[in-house]
């Protein structure tokens, strides 16, 4: 995030986001400092708000515990993993198909994600926010019903990632193309 005062809001907005969705592994708790760094680079004030508080319910409730949280919501659980195809895996063949869609997504973008499956939601994030506003809002509004449906189930299961997705839906509604 070293051009965060270069970028617009909504890349901001999407880089902290997806950055907040990783694994969070040593590196990523010495990022923390950057990251509240970024959250005051971000203009708008819901954002501001919504990551401040999500950063300070990380630090409070600790490395080991936030760790267990994040293993237990995102990689244990097939209601809110981070996987979108995974969503409604009742249908491989339509999982298979929209997996497809997700790699076309990067491709017709000019990016590829050779180490990551495409349907990942901090990647797509990354790949929005390296988009101009038109093309960011087509990415995010061929993912906004796999965002919604992730949402309720982050509320269902009393997820606090459920606030960086509603901010997620808020930029994702200014950047789509009003006909």
């Amino acid at each position: 995030m070293a051009d965060v005062a270069e970028m617009k809001d909504y890349q901001k907005v999407l880089l902290l986001t997806s950055h907040l969705f990783e694994y969070p592994d040593a590196a990523w708790w010495r990022d923390l400092p950057d990251c509240r760094q970024a959250v005051r680079e971000i203009e708008a004030k819901q954002p501001d708000a919504v990551f401040g508080d999500f950063l300070d319910f990380v630090e409070e409730t600790g490395a080991k515990e936030y760790e267990d949280l994040y293993v237990r919501s995102f990689d244990f659980s097939q209601n809110t993993n981070l996987y979108l195809t995974t969503q409604e895996r009742t249908d491989f063949g339509k999982q298979s198909e929209e997996m497809h869609h997700y790699k076309e997504l990067f491709l017709a973008n000019g990016l590829d994600v050779p180490n990551q499956l495409p349907d990942y939601l901090p990647a797509l994030l990354e790949l929005a926010a390296s988009l101009p506003p038109e093309r960011a809002g087509k990415v995010l509004g061929a993912i906004r019903p796999r965002i919604e449906l992730l949402r309720k189930r982050f509320i269902d299961a009393k997820l606090p990632h459920a606030f960086l997705l509603d901010i997620v839906l808020t930029e994702t509604a200014g950047l789509e193309v009003k006909p």
